[in-house]
């Protein structure tokens, strides 16, 4: 009967939608605001990288945040590891989409001062965030083996926070949120290996089992 009277708890494909619809509210708000379309579209473009960014600390974190602190919270988190790195996925498929106008309708502006060779860590970032998401079902599993699986996204999700390190770190001349971000990303990498670490010395601590 509790269990029966409880509210129906947020999680699976019901955060995954709720997280995708506040990612299209930022973004109309962010077009909304700005009277003229090239500005709407950064603004948009910005506001998505934001969102991008906070989606992908929460799926990145989720694992050493629960080995380190371990609580309901930390517990949820991990179990829903899955549909925040998709929804992660959604917003940075909502940012492509804004780039891809931009370019389209504002070439000279987005050209201006960059070289292909810029584009080439985003680039590799959105190929990994592709094989990511088209892996995150249990038939990916089944396919390439929990092995490979686990180790596609270990790599992954690595090379993901290498390129936002590294975006974060180009930008810092710039000022605005760029510092903020890069100290959030080299923390969470920092604390992801110390979680790592310390789940070894765990490990090794543990005493063996009496042969039988």
């Amino acid at each position: 009967m509790n269990r029966l009277a409880e509210p129906a708890r947020l999680h699976g494909w019901r955060l995954f939608s709720l997280l995708s619809l506040l990612v299209l509210i930022a973004t109309a708000l962010a077009l909304w605001s700005q009277p003229q379309w090239v500005e709407a579209l950064r603004s948009s473009i910005r506001v998505t990288a934001r969102t991008s960014f906070a989606l992908f600390l929460a799926t990145f974190l989720a694992s050493p945040l629960a080995a380190l602190a371990p609580s309901d919270f930390t517990r949820g988190l991990l179990r829903e590891r899955r549909f925040l790195g998709l929804a992660f996925a959604f917003s940075h498929a909502v940012h492509a989409v804004l780039i891809i106008l931009y370019v389209k309708f504002f070439p000279e502006t987005f050209w201006h001062g960059r070289s292909v060779a810029a584009n080439i860590p985003g680039s590799v970032g959105y190929l990994f965030i592709i094989l990511l998401t088209i892996t995150s079902f249990p038939y990916a599993v089944k396919l390439l083996g929990a092995r490979v699986w686990k180790g596609l996204h270990s790599a992954g999700t690595w090379v993901i926070a290498g390129v936002f390190f590294l975006s974060f770190y180009k930008r810092l001349p710039m000022g605005s949120w760029y510092p903020l971000g890069f100290g959030l990303i080299f923390s969470a990498i920092a604390f992801k290996l110390i979680a790592k670490l310390a789940v070894r010395l765990r490990r090794s601590e543990r005493p063996a089992l009496p042969n039988a």
